[in-house]
């Protein structure tokens, strides 16, 4: 099987083609390596997939090899590139689509919402436009808990209603579940929405909060602390998402005379836990107690988001890793990092 990773240099991205290689499939991973955040982390994270900085560089819209593994290409692209990107489809014949790729983060959405609908709308339109031109047997979609808003009943179920995004970024996840479905109907394309849940562990992004609160304590900065702490989030880790998105590429959603061959579906711990609980996982790891400055809530966010997982764990899913082990193995790997730049 031959599969398309799109977001490859991203945290996702990254470990989803680590596991698939793993595995023996046969992998072509596309960034664009844009500057949302330090593009050194991008370009490390290629790296460790047998990408150098120098090829990823040079070889734009073009694929090059790994140096590591003969079933991993890279190219790097755009998804808004429509001239481009159907080439690549054509000329690689994929048979799954994981597009992972989008304009990250809620708070950034506020003060950049044309980047959003760039990435997130128009390049989404061009994957489904490939998807349906090129025979893709299934494609999965990177959504996002950020399209249940401020929805109070919990847990969060993809049965509940999720028409008050309230932020940008949100409202893009939304379209692409709502884009997906009108192709699944039209076209008969398989598709996947994943609904992630606050994901984190090694290789995280430099925004995400364990990061910017590891960032802190070592340098002993304090560490923002929003709506005075008062929030609760369902914690995932990296390797219980990249095992949910396995087992939801192996069974694609079939179509019946009632519905199209598309589903949504929630990934996430399943155990919402405090942000307090969260910082304190991190003053363990790190040994010393946080300075912290506690500051009202941001625009867009949400004060709980909590996974109902019941129907991904019928298929097999298992969220196996607490907060202590998974903070654990994020603060030595931060630790490891940082020494090596």
């Amino acid at each position: 099987m031959k599969i398309l990773v799109t977001g490859a240099a991203g945290f996702i991205g990254f470990h989803l083609c680590k596991s698939l290689l793993s595995k023996g499939y046969n992998v072509v991973g596309l960034d664009n390596i844009n500057d949302y955040y330090n593009v050194n982390l991008k370009y490390d994270r290629l790296n460790e997939l047998g990408i150098s900085r120098d090829q990823s560089e040079r070889f734009l819209k073009k694929s090059t090899g790994s140096k590591y593994n003969n079933q991993f290409q890279f190219v790097r692209m755009n998804l808004e590139d429509r001239e481009y990107l159907p080439i690549l489809f054509s000329e690689s014949k994929f048979d799954v689509v994981c597009n992972l790729a989008a304009q990250a983060g809620v708070r950034y959405s506020i003060e950049n919402p044309e980047t959003y609908i760039d990435s997130n709308i128009v390049g989404f339109l061009n994957i489904l436009e490939c998807c349906r031109h090129h025979n893709i047997q299934h494609l999965l979609y990177a959504s996002s808990s950020s399209v249940y808003g401020e929805n109070k009943k919990v847990p969060f179920s993809t049965s509940d209603n999720v028409d008050h995004p309230i932020s940008l970024y949100a409202a893009t996840k939304k379209s692409n579940e709502l884009m997906a479905h009108t192709y699944s109907h039209l076209f008969g394309i398989p598709t996947s929405g994943l609904r992630f849940f606050t994901v984190y562990g090694p290789w995280g992004r430099p925004d995400m909060a364990i990061y910017l609160y590891a960032d802190a304590i070592s340098k002993g900065r304090s560490i923002k602390v929003f709506n005075n702490g008062d929030m609760i989030r369902d914690f995932s880790y990296i390797d219980d998402i990249i095992n949910g998105i396995e087992i939801l590429l192996d069974i694609p959603p079939k179509a019946n005379d009632e519905t199209a061959a598309y589903r949504v579906s929630n990934i996430g711990n399943g155990s919402p836990e405090s942000l307090g609980n969260f910082i304190k996982a991190i003053e363990t790891s790190f040994g010393v107690e946080a300075k912290k400055e506690f500051l009202p809530m941001q625009p867009g966010d949400v004060t709980k988001t909590w996974a109902d997982i019941s129907n991904i764990e019928k298929m097999g899913y298992q969220s196996s890793t607490n907060i202590k082990d998974g903070v654990s193995n994020f603060v030595t790997w931060y630790k490891k990092y940082n020494k090596s730049i």
